[in-house]
């Protein structure tokens, strides 16, 4: 029997009735290429704070409860009171690995000297997850004679553009015009080719990346190939793509909207539809569910969820399991609607984390989720004072408000970014709450990216 899909955005699946084990370590993405992974941590910076969002949601993930969540860096005590007094929440035990430690784990755990990795192997639960499942993950599972809920070669499968791509042109739905470099030289002459189809500018996407990592967005007339990183070539051929936007003749760019995934033994979950907010240089910042043209656009639908069913299924059939999301490109070519799926990152993603909240808090609401950057730097329990003297910080039973998931610390301890979840009824109730609840801040504050 096939895999089933159930379609409810808007409604959460029933997740794992399991208990897990699971390493929140963003410098993992990238599967042992080290240069991108020192390139998300010049460009983000405090990395490994970002862990700290899983503290809400591990439980929700994983509804046997008892987990143990794997962190980089010590969450913010005052955010995690916020979370078990206020939401209602419940916060997994953590312990702190170092990513320097996690790339080097014991053969033999239970033994280890290092204390945390004897905690790890003694913890009860028979699962091991991450964000993603790499060569790490997998012989630390092995070690400890655990389990993972995917392969690496399936958790790998699932985060590769390429062979992405490859399925939904062999599935016979639209893609993107792409071309395969195996060098900087080979880019060269992809862009003059794409350039004379009428795009004005291309990207050039590693296979796997994260965060705006892997992908690099040049002139197709003068491309500065010569710039490009090493990195990009790390997991093979690189994909050479036109970029669809209004440079192009006739095109009208709609939205980037992007359909949240969870795949269980028997079934593909589209859970939820957001809007991805994002910068210039197609840089992940935010959310916004459902996307703000979705009542009005109704043929955006209907494509949207067959090719998110059927890389649902390519994504099952390839042995990966757990939440994903898969990202679209609107746009309305003269007459013609076209909705084209970008990518598939299989993992919890950016938009997982204000999802799942979201939709456990205020099912069936409007909801928007920004990163928010201070300066200078501002203290957490001052942050969540001013948003609760205001009346502005969501409580549980609350109709609206503004819910922190996480805070970026610097050395100091001092918040120096956030990531904002804002619920409402209506859209304009989601950005007014945001606007009131940053405008009244000791700090000056900008938008961020994730």
């Amino acid at each position: 029997m096939g895999v089933s899909t159930i379609y409810a955005p808007g409604r959460l699946p029933s997740f794992w009735d399991r208990r897990a084990i699971f390493f929140a370590n963003l410098q993992a993405l990238f599967f042992g290429n080290e240069t991108a992974i020192r390139e998300l941590s010049a460009q983000v910076g405090e990395i490994e704070t970002y862990g700290g969002r899983l503290c809400p949601l591990i439980d929700l993930l994983f509804r046997q409860g008892g987990n143990l969540l794997v962190l980089e860096h010590e969450p913010d005590r005052i955010l995690l009171e916020y979370f078990a007094t206020e939401l209602g929440l419940t916060i997994p035990e953590y312990v702190i690995l170092p990513h320097e430690q996690y790339r080097r784990p014991p053969d033999r755990p239970l033994a280890a000297e290092n204390d945390v990795w004897r905690r790890i192997a003694n913890h009860p639960a028979p699962w091991i997850d991450g964000f993603v499942t790499d060569e790490v993950l997998a012989s630390v599972a092995e070690a400890m004679g655990k389990r993972t809920l995917v392969s690496s070669a399936s958790s790998r499968c699932g985060n590769n553009k390429g062979l992405v791509h490859s399925f939904l042109e062999q599935a016979g739905f639209p893609v993107f015009d792409t071309e395969m470099a195996d060098s900087p030289r080979d880019v060269l002459q992809a862009a003059a080719r794409l350039r004379a189809r009428g795009y004005q500018r291309i990207v050039v996407k590693s296979q796997i990346g994260a965060s705006g990592i892997g992908m690099v967005m040049l002139d197709a007339e003068h491309p500065a190939v010569e710039a490009l990183p090493e990195h990009l070539f790390y997991e093979g051929p690189s994909l050479v793509q036109g970029w669809l936007d209004e440079q192009v003749a006739g095109v009208r760019r709609i939205g980037s909207p992007s359909m949240q995934l969870f795949l269980d033994e028997a079934t593909v979950n589209l859970y939820d539809v957001t809007e991805q907010i994002l910068s210039a240089e197609s840089v992940h910042q935010g959310n916004i569910a459902p996307p703000p043209y979705w009542r009005t656009m109704p043929d955006i639908e209907r494509p949207m969820r067959e090719q998110s069913e059927a890389v649902g299924r390519w994504l099952h059939e390839n042995g990966y399991r757990g939440t994903a999301s898969a990202d679209f490109l609107i746009v309305q070519r003269g007459d013609r609607l076209e909705v084209r799926l970008c990518e598939v990152n299989a993992r919890v993603t950016g938009a997982t984390y204000p999802s799942v909240l979201a939709r456990r808090l205020s099912p069936g609401g409007v909801w928007l989720m920004r990163n928010l950057s201070f300066h200078p730097p501002i203290a957490s329990g001052d942050l969540l004072d001013v948003l609760r003297r205001a009346g502005h910080l969501f409580s549980a039973g609350d109709s609206r408000g503004v819910l922190p998931i996480n805070f970026n610390a610097d050395p100091s301890g001092q918040i120096r970014k956030g990531q904002f979840l804002c619920l409402g009824a209506e859209e304009n109730e989601c950005f007014e709450d945001l606007m009131q609840s940053a405008n009244i801040l000791p700090v000056q504050w900008n938008y961020d990216r994730d």
